[in-house]
């Protein structure tokens, strides 16, 4: 899932609930600076807080391996 399609995510299920940002941070137990963050797409966050938010939806994210080809993958 890209950082747009989370934040998105994250927005509609909120607004779906009728939850305000604080309320979803307060039930999630996470701060309200993060639910931010993941709303505005921010490019990085912990994993672990980030699962604490979707998991009251039923979801989490996971680590996938990510397709290369083998000139990117010689580079690194």
């Amino acid at each position: 899932m890209t950082k747009s399609k989370l934040s998105q995510f994250v927005k509609q299920k909120r607004k779906k609930l009728k939850l305000t940002q604080p309320e979803l941070a307060e039930k999630a137990g996470v701060g309200l600076r993060l639910l931010r963050e993941i709303e505005q797409g921010k490019k990085s966050m912990r994993m672990d807080k980030v699962n604490l938010v979707l998991a009251l939806f039923g979801y989490e994210l996971v680590p996938g391996k990510i397709e290369r080809d083998e000139q990117t993958e010689q580079e690194l």
